[in-house]
């Protein structure tokens, strides 16, 4: 599936500014996605019902971190 506001009909409304696409690719870079227990209870039993990717983050130890360059 390909996401592209430019082919939404909705875009450019008000139902923008509560899309997830535009929730994603509008923070600056490098930010954090952050979401609250309750968002990711949702997003854990949709994933369960196929219905989107299960979440793939996990968190670096602190040793893994310290170690990395950069």
């Amino acid at each position: 599936m390909r996401i592209d506001c430019d082919a939404c009909r909705m875009q450019h409304t008000s139902v923008c500014d509560d899309c997830v696409v535009s929730f994603i690719v509008g923070r600056e870079p490098g930010d954090a996605v952050i979401i609250d227990v309750e968002e990711q209870r949702a997003v854990r039993l949709l994933a369960r019902a196929g219905l989107v990717p299960d979440l793939r983050h996990e968190a670096a130890t602190r040793e893994a971190s310290e170690l990395s360059p950069g």
